[in-house]
Protein backbone atom coordinates (compact mmCIF):
# COMPACT_ATOMS: atom_id res chain seq x y z
CA UNK A 1 0.00 0.00 0.00
CA UNK A 2 0.94 3.26 -1.05
CA UNK A 3 1.50 6.05 1.80
CA UNK A 4 -0.04 9.58 1.08
CA UNK A 5 -0.12 12.51 2.65
CA UNK A 6 -3.46 14.62 2.86
CA UNK A 7 -4.16 17.44 4.49
CA UNK A 8 -5.47 17.22 7.96
CA UNK A 9 -8.87 19.81 7.72
CA UNK A 10 -10.85 21.78 9.99
CA UNK A 11 -14.85 21.15 9.44
CA UNK A 12 -17.91 22.38 10.72
CA UNK A 13 -20.10 19.96 12.67
CA UNK A 14 -22.21 20.18 9.47
CA UNK A 15 -19.42 18.96 7.43
CA UNK A 16 -18.55 16.01 9.95
CA UNK A 17 -22.18 14.46 10.23
CA UNK A 18 -22.34 14.86 6.09
CA UNK A 19 -19.09 12.99 6.50
CA UNK A 20 -20.70 10.38 9.02
CA UNK A 21 -24.06 9.78 6.60
CA UNK A 22 -21.65 9.81 3.32
CA UNK A 23 -19.88 6.16 5.24
CA UNK A 24 -17.37 7.19 2.35
CA UNK A 25 -14.13 4.96 3.95
CA UNK A 26 -11.25 7.64 2.41
CA UNK A 27 -12.82 10.31 4.31
CA UNK A 28 -14.23 8.21 7.62
CA UNK A 29 -10.17 7.31 7.76
CA UNK A 30 -8.98 10.98 8.46
CA UNK A 31 -12.37 12.49 10.37
CA UNK A 32 -11.25 11.24 13.76
CA UNK A 33 -7.42 13.04 13.26
CA UNK A 34 -9.34 16.22 11.90
CA UNK A 35 -12.17 16.46 14.90
CA UNK A 36 -9.32 15.78 17.49
CA UNK A 37 -6.88 17.99 16.23
CA UNK A 38 -9.40 21.04 15.09
CA UNK A 39 -12.47 20.63 16.37
CA UNK A 40 -13.19 23.05 19.37
CA UNK A 41 -15.62 21.42 21.18
CA UNK A 42 -13.89 18.48 23.56
CA UNK A 43 -16.85 16.81 23.77
CA UNK A 44 -18.21 16.49 20.57
CA UNK A 45 -14.70 15.70 19.33
CA UNK A 46 -14.70 12.52 21.89
CA UNK A 47 -17.84 11.75 21.06
CA UNK A 48 -17.16 11.65 17.31
CA UNK A 49 -13.99 9.34 17.29
CA UNK A 50 -16.31 7.08 20.43
CA UNK A 51 -18.30 6.36 17.43
CA UNK A 52 -15.69 5.82 14.84
CA UNK A 53 -13.82 3.46 17.62
CA UNK A 54 -16.98 1.37 16.65
CA UNK A 55 -16.51 1.55 12.97
CA UNK A 56 -16.17 -1.85 10.88
CA UNK A 57 -12.58 -0.66 9.20
CA UNK A 58 -9.82 -1.25 11.56
CA UNK A 59 -7.99 2.20 10.27
CA UNK A 60 -10.86 3.78 10.64
CA UNK A 61 -11.02 2.86 14.37
CA UNK A 62 -7.16 3.43 14.69
CA UNK A 63 -7.48 6.69 13.81
CA UNK A 64 -10.31 7.25 15.88
CA UNK A 65 -8.32 6.00 18.64
CA UNK A 66 -5.39 9.02 17.22
CA UNK A 67 -8.37 11.27 17.09
CA UNK A 68 -8.55 10.92 20.86
CA UNK A 69 -5.07 11.32 21.37
CA UNK A 70 -5.64 15.03 19.66
CA UNK A 71 -7.99 15.60 21.14
CA UNK A 72 -6.19 14.76 24.79
CA UNK A 73 -3.32 17.23 23.64
CA UNK A 74 -5.08 19.83 22.35
CA UNK A 75 -8.26 20.11 24.64
CA UNK A 76 -6.70 18.72 27.34
CA UNK A 77 -9.95 16.62 28.25
CA UNK A 78 -11.71 13.28 27.55
CA UNK A 79 -14.13 11.28 29.49
CA UNK A 80 -12.42 8.51 30.95
CA UNK A 81 -14.95 6.06 31.88
CA UNK A 82 -16.21 6.58 27.90
CA UNK A 83 -12.92 6.00 26.24
CA UNK A 84 -10.85 3.71 28.66
CA UNK A 85 -12.80 0.33 27.81
CA UNK A 86 -13.19 1.54 23.55
CA UNK A 87 -9.16 2.28 23.63
CA UNK A 88 -8.39 -1.06 25.30
CA UNK A 89 -10.73 -3.24 23.02
CA UNK A 90 -8.81 -1.37 19.90
CA UNK A 91 -5.46 -2.64 21.77
CA UNK A 92 -6.30 -5.87 22.07
CA UNK A 93 -8.35 -6.75 18.97
CA UNK A 94 -6.96 -4.52 16.42
CA UNK A 95 -3.41 -6.20 15.34
CA UNK A 96 -3.09 -4.60 11.85
CA UNK A 97 -2.51 -0.81 13.49
CA UNK A 98 -1.44 -1.92 16.88
CA UNK A 99 1.35 0.26 16.91
CA UNK A 100 -0.95 3.56 15.98
CA UNK A 101 -2.80 2.37 18.89
CA UNK A 102 0.21 2.14 21.35
CA UNK A 103 1.32 5.69 20.16
CA UNK A 104 -2.15 7.23 21.00
CA UNK A 105 -2.47 5.47 24.70
CA UNK A 106 0.73 6.73 25.37
CA UNK A 107 -0.06 10.52 24.33
CA UNK A 108 -3.47 10.24 25.69
CA UNK A 109 -1.93 9.03 29.15
CA UNK A 110 0.71 11.91 28.73
CA UNK A 111 -1.51 14.71 28.56
CA UNK A 112 -4.29 13.59 30.50
CA UNK A 113 -1.45 11.97 33.01
CA UNK A 114 -3.74 8.61 32.87
CA UNK A 115 -2.19 5.14 32.93
CA UNK A 116 -4.20 3.65 30.57
CA UNK A 117 -3.25 -0.27 29.90
CA UNK A 118 -0.10 0.10 31.28
CA UNK A 119 -0.01 -4.07 31.81
CA UNK A 120 -1.67 -4.41 28.35
CA UNK A 121 0.92 -2.33 26.34
CA UNK A 122 3.91 -4.18 28.59
CA UNK A 123 2.65 -7.27 26.82
CA UNK A 124 3.39 -5.42 23.19
CA UNK A 125 6.88 -3.97 24.40
CA UNK A 126 8.23 -6.89 25.65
Amino acid sequence: MNKVYREIKSRSKNEIEDILKREVIEELILLGIEVGMHYPDWKYAQDICIKLVNHENPIVRANAVLGLAHTARTKGRLEKHLVKPVVLRELRNNSEYRGTILVAIEDINQFLNWTLGLKLMKKYFE
